[in-house]
């Protein structure tokens, strides 16, 4: 009886996982229907500007071969009338005309730049947020969001989102009212501006600046500074401690990873972290790296420097809410709260993107980009072939992405440290360890040359370590799919069929 009753179960749950399997193929067409959808625009867009760009151009030779200069109204070099007359017979109608005058103009560039960065970052927020729930509970033997939504309540942190915008926002009778609220803007800002200097592509950058690097960590270092504002001025001893962790934590961690960045400096010759991403160009064994041991140990130095930066676990001890309640975001509620949490995730990416530009190859793919030169000159579907497989912005946000889930991942894996074993471990192990690196990078530069024997032979062992431990996670994630991992106790059958 007990074992017919046990098949039973069995049985429902294979039906019941059956329909949720059934489930999800609408839910991936969505997805992966957005990102299409979202390429195409993008492509399309660039691709407008180019036309644009070519008829400025060609604007310019009649004027020069003629001496006429026709001004719009606002200045622009060209006029509705002239787009018209380059323009195909089947699109000379004026509305067409009218969505092409605008791109001309540097601010109209912008603008549609800074609106796709906010997009951008929303919804890269609102994943990573249900995904840090998701992580966190098959990790601990949950199930997370499943309903909102339906599949697997993929729409939790949107209605997370609205509930946060209609909470009242509280402030603290005793609070400093002006640092207050200015605190959430100033964390979430400068790491929103961080996005005008940080590269997705050689020419998918916003400013291209020379001094690239110096603004991207500038524009954190504030970040910073706004979670010790908050905890000043909210006027509660439990935010207070959690901006004087912050504050004992950016001492420590701001050398150890300076000196982290030197080493791939010293290897470009450059700050422009456009550069540094296209000398990474001839295949992974050129990534930064696999380039020497010493760039492999920088490598993970930055990433535990960033793991502070980010206040992620388990360094996360300006907020531990097991002893300070929730440390400098004690007092805030609604709409502010919901700003600091914008500002960790978007910095969680950004610190990702620095160690993808810097470290694995940037926006190129393992594969050699001079593999992809004929598919780089040809037609949409050409172009669009060599951005899936060797360069492109979709390579960085996967790169990218990768490195968030590590972040994740860390942080309910690891237990969260004392205050006086994070500035040990910064200040007398991590910085002495970074004086190492660079003089030993710096060593490394003058003394061997790059086409030697020990170049050579570090660089092997550097990428077959790096391919095993890729091949690793790999077959890991491979077997457990193929042997249908589930969670254990009580939760062995899937909740929810359908959902």
């Amino acid at each position: 009886m007990a074992e017919s009753h046990t098949r039973s179960a069995y049985g429902t749950a294979r039906q019941a996982g059956g329909g949720r399997r059934s489930s999800r193929r609408p839910a991936a067409l969505i997805f992966f229907g957005a990102v299409v959808a979202v390429v195409l625009f993008v492509w399309a867009l660039a691709a407008a500007f180019e036309y644009v760009d070519g008829l400025v151009v060609a604007d310019s030779h009649r004027v020069a071969e003629t001496g006429e200069i026709v001004r719009t109204r606002f200045g622009g070099p060209l006029t509705t009338a002239e787009i018209v007359d380059y323009l195909p017979e089947r699109l000379r109608f004026r509305p067409v005309s009218w969505l092409f005058w605008p791109l001309q103009f540097s601010l109209v560039r912008d603008a549609i730049a800074v609106t796709g960065l906010v997009g951008f970052v929303s919804v890269f927020t609102m994943y990573a947020i249900w995904w840090e729930r998701k992580v966190a509970a098959h990790i601990q033997s949950r199930l997370g969001p499943m309903r909102v939504g339906g599949w697997h309540g993929w729409a939790q942190s949107l209605a997370d989102k609205i509930k946060l915008l209609t909470k009242e926002d509280l402030v603290p009778a005793g609070a400093d009212r002006i640092l207050y609220r200015l605190a959430p803007y100033m964390a979430f800002t400068p790491v929103l501006l961080a996005f005008v200097a940080l590269p997705f592509g050689t020419y998918w950058v916003l400013r291209n600046l020379d001094v690239a690097l110096l603004f991207v960590l500038a524009m954190l270092g504030i970040e910073v500074i706004a979670v010790i504002v908050a905890g000043w001025a909210s006027n509660n001893k439990w935010s207070l401690y959690g901006g004087m962790r912050e504050a004992s934590q950016m001492v420590a961690y701001e050398s150890p990873m300076g000196l982290a960045l030197l080493v791939p400096i010293m290897l470009a010759g450059t700050l422009n972290l456009a550069a540094i991403g296209d000398q990474q160009q001839a295949g992974f064994h050129m990534w930064v790296v696999f380039r020497n041991p010493f760039a492999a140990v920088a490598f993970v130095l930055y990433f535990v420097a960033a793991l502070a930066s980010c206040k992620r676990a388990p360094f996360d001890l300006p907020e531990a809410e097991s002893e300070l309640v929730a440390g400098f975001m004690t007092e805030y509620s609604g709409f502010r709260w919901g700003v600091f949490f914008f500002a960790e995730y978007t910095s969680m990416f950004v610190v990702s993107g620095l160690a993808t530009t810097l470290f694995l190859g940037a926006w190129y793919s393992p594969l050699p980009a001079g593999w992809g030169e004929a598919l780089a000159g040809g037609g949409v579907v050409a172009r669009a072939a060599h951005g899936l497989l060797f360069s492109g912005p979709l390579w960085f946000i996967a790169k990218c992405v990768a490195l968030v889930y590590v972040q994740i991942w860390l942080r309910w894996t690891l237990p969260r440290v004392r205050i006086d074993q994070v500035l040990y471990l910064f200040v007398q192990v991590l910085l002495p360890l970074g004086m190492v690196v660079l003089l030993g990078n710096t060593l490394w530069v003058f003394l061997v040359p790059e086409d030697g024997i020990v170049a050579v032979v570090a660089n092997t062992l550097l990428c077959t370590a790096g391919v095993i431990v890729a091949a690793a996670f790999l077959g890991v994630a491979v077997v457990a799919r193929a042997r249908r991992y589930r969670l254990v106790g009580s939760l062995a059958v899937d909740h929810l069929p359908g959902a």
